[in-house]
């Protein structure tokens, strides 16, 4: 809460150079968590990563292994820093790491200001206040230092003020003002910091200096965003201008009514109210798909997550599940939502990000803003036309509220990050790519969603497909062995068999299993959103060149599994550089990591690679034959 600094046996140490520190900011941060050497790659060299990167993260761990326990041998295992599963992990105690006492602390002072515990919730609050020496992380560079800024910023801000609100109400408005002029300066946008200035200046019997906050306020929106104060800004500024007790009340009273009859001057106009109770709740979840069975873990787990009734901080909870075309991404998040929507009163949002559409055209932050905003009752003279307004608008909007936003389809973290709002909101998102940088940037709970299991699988395959697969054990099996567990290739199996009572079980599995044009009679009717051949070229054409090439070349590998020295010989490339391109097809979920470097290809995308192979020139094809073992 300020520069990072560390201390051992209460002197302080020498964290070393910014990235050294840096690295230790993130361990301490996740404290007791292993955090993989990827991850710290990301956190401090974002996109920009050199080669030597991961000879970088072991010579920075060994300097702080050096300062944090110099009298470890350098042939011992570090008791503190310690090495596992790929990763570094900073084993202490959480509570000694400032940002991590802060959150609790304010998480403590807050249930004690619901339990009526005015006093304690004042002294927790200033305990945890009292913590901050300055801007979090100075000097640290990297991405995950950068969004610690602002999240914990955030924090910070909103703890002062609901500090400042209790101040009003145990009647300091006095104290409370010199601690809201430094914040509003810091974020003059907050309009919740100026409220509260506003009724500590008039409860100070500064009149006039609270109607010139507003004034300033007024011409800030304006210049700055286009827009209007607040409704509850607005009502504080007529309850001071007619004096009306209402604005000595000293809470943050957003639904406070003008009393009529004052004789006040008439107020200005009203502009058009940017507050999500005017407008109806927004309820806006797709049906869940008839048949979900399965995932029961995982639902649970990340309905924990999303729930949790004490949050790390101010940090919204944000999950995105990934996993291949055809898993069940999209259903799985939706009858997660549907579940979890008891917990988010103040309604449910929903955005398809059109990421990997069939259509060929995502949903750019900036457009999907303009429609959750105009959702939100906004008009359009009143949407910002940047992305950054937008975006500060939409978070302003839910303040305070407890929201479920699911965003579909994410194709990257740019796309999905001015969609997080603040506080306690959660979002809920799916894509085919795994947003590792969101989790070290934003820290996102990543969950990769695998085929079903055979017996789940032959539950959904029997529970669509009505009686066609009554004591037809083995029949049922070969179906599900060819989807490779995807509900969407086991949903069409089952509208084919449902859709053709009088077409012989026999030869309606023959129709499906034939190697031949399988993919092309894996759909339902025209619909292009249910067929695997087109939602399988979504991902092929959203690949770099390189990786495109390397997927074309693999439908020509009949081996079992891919090693990296067989995906080099196939492109004609040095293993480095085809170990860097099966991880990013890993990562897009066209092939499955079977660990120790080794690679599979399910039979559905084996099929789509051999068809993808074929747009390869025929010499080249001939050529890539010869290399193979």
């Amino acid at each position: 809460m300020g520069p990072v600094r560390a201390w051992r046996h209460g002197s302080e140490v020498v964290l070393g150079p910014p990235k050294q520190r840096a690295v230790f900011a993130l361990l301490a941060g996740r404290a007791n968590d292993v955090v993989s050497v990827d991850h710290i790659i990301d956190a401090v060299w974002g996109g920009d990563i050199p080669q030597t990167a991961a000879n970088g993260v072991h010579t920075y761990v060994a300097g702080l292994r050096r300062v944090l326990e110099p009298e470890r041998s350098r042939r011992e295992s570090g008791a503190l820093l310690v090495s596992t599963a790929g990763g570094y992990a900073l084993q202490t105690d959480p509570e000694t790491v400032d940002a991590t006492l802060f959150a609790r602390r304010h998480a403590q002072a807050r249930r004690a200001r619901a339990e009526g515990r005015l006093q304690e919730a004042l002294d927790v609050a200033e305990s945890a206040l009292s913590l901050w020496h300055g801007e979090a992380h100075s000097g640290v560079p990297g991405p995950f230092a950068a969004m610690e800024r602002t999240r914990l910023q955030d924090l910070r801000l909103t703890a002062v003020e609901e500090w400042a609100a209790d101040m009003l109400e145990a009647d300091r408005p006095v104290e409370a003002v010199t601690v809201l002029l430094g914040a509003v300066a810091e974020e003059p946008l907050r309009e919740k910091l100026r409220w509260l200035l506003m009724a500590a200046l008039y409860r100070c019997g500064r009149q006039a200096h609270a109607l010139e906050v507003y004034a300033e306020t007024r011409r800030l929106l304006r210049r700055e965003l286009g827009i209007d104060p607040s409704a509850e800004l607005r009502t504080l500024h007529q309850q001071i201008l007619t004096g009306s007790p209402a604005a000595s009340a000293g809470v943050f009273r957003p639904n406070a009514v003008q009393p009529a009859g004052t004789g006040a001057p008439e107020p200005e106009p009203p502009a058009p109210r940017l507050v999500l109770s005017e407008t109806p709740k927004p309820a806006q979840l797709p049906p869940v798909a008839r048949g979900f069975l399965g995932r029961s873990r995982e639902l649970e787990r990340l309905a924990r997550l999303l729930t949790e009734t004490e949050p790390r901080g101010a940090s919204t909870p944000i999950v995105v599940v990934d996993g291949p075309v055809g898993v069940g991404k999209s259903a799985f998040a939706l009858e997660l939502a549907h579940r979890l929507s008891d917990h988010f009163p103040d309604g449910q949002l929903y955005v398809d990000l059109r990421g990997t559409s069939v259509e060929g055209c995502s949903l750019s932050a900036s457009e999907a803003l303009l429609q959750v905003l105009r959702s939100l009752g906004v008009d359009d003279s009143r949407i910002p036309a940047d992305l950054a307004s937008r975006a500060t608008l939409y978070r302003s909007l839910l303040h305070g509220k407890r929201v479920l936003v699911m965003l579909d389809d994410v194709l990257s973290a740019e796309q999905l990050r001015p969609l997080i709002p603040g506080g306690s909101s959660c979002v809920l998102s799916t894509g085919r790519q795994r947003l590792g940088g969101l989790a070290v940037r934003d820290g996102a709970h990543l969950l990769r969603l695998d085929p079903l299991a055979t017996q789940d699988a032959l539950r959904l395959l029997r529970c669509l497909s009505g009686d066609r697969l009554q004591h037809q054990e083995a029949v049922a099996r070969r179906l599900v062995g060819l989807s490779g567990g995807r509900p969407l290739a086991l949903r069409m199996m089952a509208e084919t068999l449902a859709a053709n009572p009088d077409v012989s079980l026999a030869a309606l599995v023959r129709h499906i299993v034939e190697e031949h044009g399988r993919l092309d009679r894996l759909t339902a009717g025209d619909d292009a959103s249910t067929s695997l051949h087109t939602l399988f070229e979504t991902s092929y054409r959203a690949l770099p060149d390189e990786a495109a090439r390397m997927f074309r070349l693999l439908g020509l590998f009949s081996g079992g599994l891919i090693t990296v020295s067989a995906a080099a010989g196939l492109a004609g490339t040095t293993e480095q550089e085809a170990a860097g391109v099966l991880r990013l097809l890993a990562r897009r979920h066209l092939l499955r990591e079977a660990g120790g470097g080794l690679y599979r290809i399910h039979e559905l995308m084996r099929l789509y690679a051999a068809e993808c192979a074929e747009r390869e020139p025929l010499t080249h094809r001939s050529a890539v034959v010869a290399r193979l073992p």
